[in-house]
């Protein structure tokens, strides 16, 4: 970084730590612990879809390469388009298996961006949700390596618990770096494996 982008005010930035999603079986316990919320087993992938050979052989490998450590009978890793065009790559794991799908989330990132795509990978997310029936992601930024949590309101579409992302910061930020830049945590409405 130069003098130049100094003075102007930019910042280089952060290089993605995958690694630091291995903080998250960590982080749920510390979730549990203090706002009753445990794994539903779910975690997805969202990247920016790219055409062509190359993206598809990734996509391919990527799927192989989980399904493999799947039994006949488990549930396969599902690729999903979202409404706004976006493509997520879901695993499905027993909810007491989270350290399993965090590493599939981690190779899946890994395998992107080995393969070229890590300007595609845009963020993962691991799914929680309480007794009462609420949910709750913990999502990691891939361009920023921060986590932060984001919790959809049951029953009212596109608005989210504002108080509950906060009280789940104030919980989990010993365990994760958090998102310091609430403008940040965007909202991941319909997400798969949320």
């Amino acid at each position: 970084m130069g003098l130049l982008d100094i003075l102007l005010g930019r910042t280089k930035p952060v290089a993605p730590d995958l690694d630091r999603l291995f903080a998250l079986p960590s982080a749920a316990v510390t979730l549990e612990a203090a706002a009753g919320f445990t794994p539903t087993g779910q975690g997805a992938v969202c990247f920016a879809t790219v055409e062509g050979a190359a993206f598809e052989q990734t996509h391919r490998e990527v799927r192989a390469l989980l399904d493999a450590d799947r039994d006949r009978d488990g549930p396969p890793v599902e690729l999903r388009q979202d409404d706004y065009g976006y493509s997520w790559l879901v695993s499905h794991r027993a909810p007491d298996q989270l350290a399993p799908l965090v590493t599939d989330l981690h190779a899946v990132n890994s395998q992107m961006e080995v393969n070229g795509f890590g300007p595609q990978l845009l963020c993962s997310l691991a799914g929680f949700g309480d007794r009462s029936g609420r949910r709750l992601a913990l999502v990691y930024l891939y361009k920023r390596g921060t986590f932060y949590p984001f919790a959809p309101l049951r029953g009212e579409p596109q608005r989210r618990d504002n108080t509950l992302e906060l009280q789940v910061r104030a919980a989990i930020a010993g365990d994760l770096p958090i998102e310091q830049d609430l403008g940040r945590w965007f909202p991941v409405w319909g997400a798969p494996g949320l």
